[in-house]
């Protein structure tokens, strides 16, 4: 038996300039940390038969990997030339479609877990790469990397991605104090409604596929307050990060119709009202948290969130990155 723990992020800067459509021609940017909440994979090889079992929010019982819905799954088996004989249990902290990256933890603590039962080591950024092969040219799916280097570093990382999409990687140079202070002031909240990112990810990059002038221009804003906001926070001027916040939900919002709605928007207006700098949405948008930046008053805006039916979700940074927690595989097969 094998088990791995990967984390989940939110990102602090740069969100969407990850994605091919925009990197290829004018290269991407994200400052984002990840989070104490997991995605669980167990791995076992049973004993007794050859079937294929894959367990997530669905039970899976076949005879070959090709059998499987599971897409993310099936592709990991295939880039790890494992046809049988296999059982995959997934539990998660956090469920899907919350903007918080699941499908990459999930990916990248599969691959990881295989790496492991098969007894071959691979470096973190070949895990990430690998995972980025598997969801974004193998399975299709218009997503970015950043999901899956930040599952498989974690920590307050920075990310530069160049036209050819090599990435680089470095730790965010932030003190434990700011890192305490930005886990005190930046607060999740759940809004109770969870999407598919599909479709505004496929919206947003088709506009700067086509170079549509406000799309690119909108991301090349957010990119530019990217760089803005990790120099504010490796600077300690965390104040003017929730104030880059608020920069960026508006930008981020010119981006896809679909990146907020009107509750949405009421609950940004209510936050602000109870001491809110600033806030968005996490991942694409349309669901998911609302990751809110506040220094003075955090017990009036819990209380004003709850009122709106929306739950806190308490959380600490995490430096670990994605790990194997248990292992205990005989051998290889």
């Amino acid at each position: 038996m094998i088990i791995t723990r990967t984390p989940f992020r939110f990102t602090l800067g740069g969100g969407g300039t990850d994605l091919p459509s925009y990197y290829t021609k004018y290269g991407g940017f994200i400052f984002a940390a990840a989070i104490n909440k997991y995605m669980f994979i167990n791995l076992n090889r049973p004993i007794v038969d050859d079937l294929v079992r894959v367990k997530y929010t669905e039970s899976e019982m076949v005879e070959h990997r090709e059998e499987l819905k599971h897409d993310i799954a099936k592709e990991a088996m295939r880039m790890m030339g494992i046809e049988n004989a296999i059982e995959i249990i997934s539990m998660a902290d956090v469920p899907g479609g919350t903007g918080l990256g699941s499908s990459s933890c999930y990916a990248v603590g599969l691959l990881n877990g295989l790496h492991a039962m098969k007894r071959k080591y691979t470096g973190l950024q070949n895990l990430a790469e690998e995972a980025c092969d598997l969801e974004i040219n193998r399975l299709g799916k218009p997503i970015g990397k950043q999901d899956q280097y930040m599952a498989a570093f974690g920590g307050l990382i920075v990310l530069g991605i160049e036209k050819d999409g090599t990435v680089s990687v470095r730790a965010a140079n932030v003190t434990n104090d700011v890192a305490d202070d930005l886990n005190r002031n930046i607060l999740l909240f759940y809004t109770n409604s969870s999407r598919s990112a599909d479709v505004i990810l496929e919206e947003q990059s088709n506009g700067a596929r086509e170079e549509k002038k406000d799309v690119v221009e909108n991301m090349h804003y957010i990119k530019d307050l990217g760089y803005r906001i990790l120099e504010a926070v490796e600077n300690g001027n965390i104040t003017d990060v929730g104030l880059m916040f608020d920069e960026h939900w508006q930008h981020k919002k010119k981006i896809s119709t679909k990146m907020s709605s009107p509750r949405f928007d009421k609950i940004y207006e209510v936050a602000k009202e109870n001491g809110v700098l600033g806030g968005k949405i996490t991942g694409a948008g349309g669901g998911g948290f609302f990751l809110f930046y506040i220094e003075e008053g955090h017990k009036k805006l819990k209380k004003s969130m709850a009122e709106m039916g929306l739950r806190e979700m308490r959380y600490r940074f995490d430096f670990e990155g994605t790990k194997v927690l248990v292992n205990f595989m005989d051998g290889v097969r």
